[in-house]
């Protein structure tokens, strides 16, 4: 409930298919121009003193950010405060769990020909055709030769402009220390740069909520919770990769588009905005477009995407739980296992991921569950994110996942082809 300021199977396929674009809600007055929201409004806007300045995103009422008393800013637990116990896996005294490297996840299968935003049949190519004599055409010669008329030489044809292609995409630096702790036990670290927190231009500016890049066709797809994206006010958000306050943006900022009628580039299911954040909390996913950053790259292209995986169903031996506590100035990373959790509440139905994780307050809303997060390229599997059950949980210390079914995959294939690159 709190936390809105803020591949396991291998049928798991990531498909296609249209879809429209959900209409975002008018937003109020904002100091940015309305005609234009890119990188350079953003960063504008958002210059490091005023990132350094800012504030989370203070509760709201039902169905916006804030729902219920998770969402309202929670204090950055002590340092020396002891976790409590995992209870459902207390971790063993002195075991550390680091995370070993494993293969990097396959990349995206390419998409059919009958696909919607598939490649289609090639075409065929064009031949010259010798034009059908008309009434004028002149007769057929005799069989005495003649000599031939001579012909203009045709004009050497210029050659084409090269094509410049940008320069590649930076090199990430080397991924922060992962830090290696008892199980369940959150520790803040330095992000990875698939990881990030959205910033807000309202008023003086807030922050809010977490989100991670997914992997899609266009490169250009975040992931988060819903309940983060439903209000009237995302005309103006951004994305900013491994946000920290010593380093407020180190890849720049990523825009959240907006179509020509001003409406900004977010899927949500439609249930659950008519249904609300309780009777539709299965469905708490949200994808969203972002634009090219400052240097006129794709977000995937400069931080890499993690591959979305549906179906794996609920009971993970190892997962990774990534978000950005409010006030806190790093992120906070965590490892455990998963656990279904089925609601025996009647307002809020259906069954979710479940983990225990010390220190998940406010602004961790929409943080990935990672598996297999590779050492080596900071990407791994995202089978959850932080919302659902509560909007995320009633108790810091343990998370709460909308389930990636069927519903998600759909809504991941109307945002692919919504969002497919220019």
């Amino acid at each position: 409930m709190r936390r809105t300021l803020t591949v396991a199977a291998a049928a798991a396929a990531l498909l296609v298919s249209a879809g429209p674009l959900p209409v975002a809600e008018a937003g109020g007055a904002v100091p940015v121009a309305a005609g234009r929201w890119g990188a350079h409004e953003a960063e504008s806007f958002w210059t490091p003193e005023r990132m350094a300045s800012a504030r989370p995103l203070p509760p709201g009422p039902p169905g916006r950010r804030a729902t219920a008393p998770r969402d309202a800013v929670a204090p950055e637990p002590p340092a020396d405060r002891q976790a409590p116990v995992d209870p459902w896996n207390p971790p063993a005294p002195g075991s550390p769990v680091p995370i070993a490297p494993v293969a990097p996840a396959p990349p995206l299968p390419p998409l059919r020909p009958d696909e919607p935003g598939g490649p289609g049949e090639p075409e065929e190519p064009v031949r010259p055709v010798d034009p059908e004599p008309g009434p004028d055409a002149a007769p057929a010669p005799s069989a005495t030769p003649t000599a031939p008329t001579p012909k203009p030489t045709p004009p050497t044809p210029t050659p084409p402009t090269p094509v410049t292609l940008p320069a590649p995409a930076p090199v990430r630096p080397a991924l922060p220390r992962i830090p290696a702790a008892g199980p369940g036990v959150g520790q803040d670290f330095g992000g990875l740069p698939v990881v990030g927190r959205m910033f807000l231009v309202k008023g003086g500016g807030s922050y809010f909520c977490t989100a991670s890049v997914v992997a899609s066709p266009g490169r250009n797809l975040i992931i988060s919770a819903a309940h983060c994206l439903t209000g009237a006010d995302t005309q103006q958000v951004a994305f900013v990769p491994q946000y920290t306050r010593a380093r407020p943006r180190p890849f720049g900022m990523f825009p959240v588009l907006r179509s020509a009628a001003g409406r900004s580039k977010i899927w949500i299911d439609q249930r659950y905005r008519t249904q609300g954040v309780n009777r539709a909390a299965a469905l708490d996913v949200a994808f969203a477009q972002v634009g090219p950053g400052p240097k006129g790259f794709r977000v995937q292209d400069v931080v890499g995407g993690n591959r979305l995986v549906t179906g794996a169903g609920y009971a993970h031996a190892r997962a990774t739980l990534i978000g950005h506590p409010s006030t806190a100035a790093r992120p906070r990373l965590c490892v455990n296992r998963t656990t279904k959790y089925t609601s025996t509440d009647s307002r809020i139905p259906g069954s979710f991921l479940r983990i225990a994780c010390t220190g998940y307050p406010g602004g961790t809303s929409g943080g990935p569950f990672l598996l297999r997060l590779n050492g080596r390229t900071g990407t791994g599997d995202v089978v959850g994110v932080i919302g659902g059950w509560k909007t995320g949980g009633d108790r810091p210390d343990v998370s709460y996942s909308s389930y990636f079914g069927a519903d998600i995959r759909k809504l991941y294939e109307k945002a692919v082809a919504g969002a497919k690159a220019p």
